[in-house]
């Protein structure tokens, strides 16, 4: 077999220097504040505005080995959080450079893996005490306000005005009982101590300051089981649950209701009339207006539903988006039911059954003679010489529609709802019978509508039965707040409702169509933060907080003694073969992968013009970190500069519709996902030690200017 045969680690591991040159790309992508780019294809001419790794990753040329597995780690991290991707795409850039500089001082690339692994493995139980319950969040954001000055509160007073005031006193205590110069990079004590955590008891009053913290072992009747937190008389709630134990399981959407009725009843006195999950939006996806506000309208339509049905609270699978081209984007909002664009000929119909109970058909297909189910296996020895023979066209096609129209003007059917295309022909017969078919409606409509209407989805028409028809819905011209319908040419935007259904949909409007792929994003993007941190029932401080602990938790590892290294190094990395060279280059590789979340803040920093240049990005991180460090706590320096909003002076986003800023927060198992597959794939490559091409491409390579690279057997 002929092929072509590279080595990647002559002179400099080429498919990291790849991996670089990709994630470059994308440092305007990074933090609430993106600059956008134009996608131009050369071919038509068009272009395409876009801002974010996926959409960027989607357009680039990826011909080579490192660039088709950057493209499928993204596109996983896309599938299952749908936030995080810029940071993954920065952090295997930023990683990639740092293992270059560490294979230029000759590190063993067994030391760089061991080392690195273990280090992110240990920064990620690290943070641990970063993060806040969701319950503890929103009673933090709401309570801020209830008055102008409520945010301006003295942050040195560790008391009672929150019960996130409570945990930074506790995380006070637990740096202080325990010096993070103490803890391995393999270490358990992590674990230990929120153990014991989880068995003190805070109970702080009105006013004062926290008073009584009990350690595990006392046995006064003052300590109350676990995961247990008394507060304030203010806000007389008890929590059933903590964010150490709390399962970040993985569920399918279909299933992902996120059921938080005791928090709905809680908050049901809210002065603030945040819609319970409207602040925490926020505060996960700052920077972003439109989208935003219409998030909180769906929240406002979610809960007074659940409310009235005792649903759930949150459900990302009762969300579906329709885009319109030729509106202002103020026009854009949240109308129940299904909104979507049909034709003309169509939106006739529609107004024929205005204000008519419909009989339903949801298809879940394609609705063409041609069409077969997933699976379906064709006759054996049987060889088509012809698929229509031009004589009986016509008349066989002609059959078909003729019988497809008989069962459902037979059933009565006068809406049609398909998965997936229509026939062309079947659509104007069903048109001039006064039947409205729609196709390519969402999954989550068609079980929406199954849900209220009765009707059963079926592949074929032949499968037809009285019991899969459904009833009551309605269709409608779909009108702008102000009461008008609109007319956008060749498309009409049409409404299809039903009391009680579980639907809404996102109408998103804009005037530029390069721009209506970025508004789409960004909306999905903020709704499925909010679904993640409901789902992990916790989120992580925001604004860099995350980062400069995992920095400062690095630096403190790679500056213990060469003496502790090597005594522990058996322990830490589990091989005695290893544990000599990788004491020696511990340190190096440690620093190597701390200078990628330093990187990370100060492009962050720059991005949001929080900093001129990231020279002064880096001087404001290094100050913090000394900071920290002579606090002898850094975590609790961390949560303390972090409510005063000075972490890095990114630690709050402005909303100019509240006056004045609002803390931000992050996801946690979609940020420390991006982290673990951004070192999983440098590390897959690093370990990669030879290209090897087949094919038509061996050919072309063969005739290149880079041929000389490569060694052709």
């Amino acid at each position: 077999l002929p092929m072509a045969f590279r080595d990647v680690n002559a002179r400099r591991h080429i498919g990291l220097q790849q991996l670089s040159s990709l994630a470059l790309s994308g440092r305007t992508l990074l933090g609430p504040v993106k600059s956008c780019k134009f996608i131009v294809d050369e071919s038509t001419n068009q272009s395409v505005l876009i801002c974010s790794a996926v959409r960027l990753i989607e357009n680039l040329d990826l011909t080579s080995a490192a660039g088709q597995l950057l493209n499928e780690t993204i596109q996983a991290q896309n599938k299952e959080f749908k936030t995080g991707m810029s940071t993954l795409l920065f952090l295997v850039g930023a990683w990639s450079n740092a293992v270059l500089e560490c294979l230029e001082q000759n590190i063993p690339v067994s030391a760089i893996v061991s080392v690195m692994s273990e280090g992110l493995n240990s920064c990620c139980e690290r943070v641990q005490c970063l993060q806040i319950s969701i319950h503890d969040v929103n009673k933090e954001l709401c309570s801020g306000r209830v008055g102008p000055n409520a945010l301006k509160r003295k942050t040195c007073q560790i008391g009672c005005d929150s019960l996130l005031n409570s945990q930074i006193f506790l995380r006070f205590q637990k740096d202080i009982s325990a010096p993070e110069e103490a803890i391995p990079i393999n270490s358990s004590s992590h674990q230990d101590d929120d153990r014991n955590f989880n068995k003190c008891l805070v109970s702080p009053l009105a006013g004062e300051t926290a008073s009584l913290v009990k350690p595990a072992g006392d046995k006064s009747t003052s300590v109350v089981s676990e995961s247990v937190v008394t507060a304030s008389s203010c806000n007389k709630q008890k929590f059933a649950h903590s964010r150490y134990f709390s399962t970040l399981g993985k569920s399918h959407i279909s299933s992902q209701q996120s059921n938080f009725q005791e928090y709905l009843s809680g908050q049901s006195a809210d002065p603030c009339e945040c819609y319970g999950l409207g602040h925490l939006a926020m505060a996960l996806s700052p920077g972003n207006q439109t989208s935003m506000k219409l998030l909180q309208s769906v929240v406002a339509h979610q809960r007074e539903r659940a409310e009235s049905s005792g649903s759930s609270q949150f459900n990302i699978a009762e969300i579906v988006t329709c885009c319109l081209l030729g509106l202002p984007e103020s026009y854009s909002c949240v109308s129940p039911g299904f909104v979507t664009l049909v034709s003309p000929g169509q939106a006739t119909v529609i107004k024929y059954l205005k204000d008519k109970p419909l009989r339903i058909l949801l298809m879940d297909g394609d609705l063409s003679e041609q069409y077969r189910h997933l699976g379906f296996n064709r006759p054996c020895n049987v060889r088509t010489i012809l698929k229509h023979p031009s004589l009986q066209e016509g008349r066989a096609g002609d059959s078909w529609l003729s019988s497809m129209l008989d069962i459902l003007i037979s059933f009565e059917v006068n809406l049609v709802l398909v998965k997936g295309n229509v026939c062309e022909n079947l659509m104007a017969r069903c048109i001039a019978d006064g039947i409205l078919v729609i196709g390519s409606v969402a999954r989550d409509a068609l079980r929406a509508f199954g849900q209220v209407t009765g009707a059963q989805p079926v592949t074929y028409l032949t499968q037809l039965n009285p019991s899969c028809v459904g009833s009551g819905a309605q269709a409608e011209l779909w009108t702008t707040c102000d009461g008008r319908a609109m007319d956008l040419g060749e498309l009409v935007p049409v409404r299809i409702k039903m009391q009680g259904i579980p639907l809404l949909t996102a109408v998103l409007t804009t005037t530029v169509a390069s721009k209506m792929q970025l508004i789409e994003d960004r909306f999905w993007t903020s709704v499925y933060r909010l679904h993640h941190a409901l789902n992990d029932e916790k989120v992580f401080l925001g604004g860099g907080a995350v980062e400069l602990l995992c920095l400062s938790h690095i630096q403190t590892l790679a500056e213990r003694p060469l003496q502790a290294a090597n005594k522990n190094a058996v322990k830490e990395f589990h091989s005695p073969r290893l544990a000599a060279p990788m004491a020696e280059y511990k340190s190096v590789v440690l620093q190597a992968l701390a200078s990628g979340w330093k990187q990370y803040l100060s492009v962050v920093m720059c991005n949001t013009a929080k900093a001129a240049s990231e020279l002064e990005a880096c001087t404001s991180v290094d100050h913090h970190l000394k900071k920290a460090a002579d606090c002898g706590s850094p975590s609790a320096y961390i949560l303390q500069e972090f409510r005063r909003g000075s972490l890095l002076n990114c630690g709050s986003g402005p909303f100019p519709d509240h006056g004045e800023c609002l803390k931000v927060y992050n996801n946690v198992t979609a940020k420390t996902e991006a982290w673990r597959r951004a070192l999983d794939l440098v590390l897959l490559v690093l370990q990669t030690d030879a290209e090897i091409i087949t094919g038509p491409r061996r050919n072309q390579l063969l005739n290149s200017h880079v041929s000389s690279d490569f060694m052709f057997l």
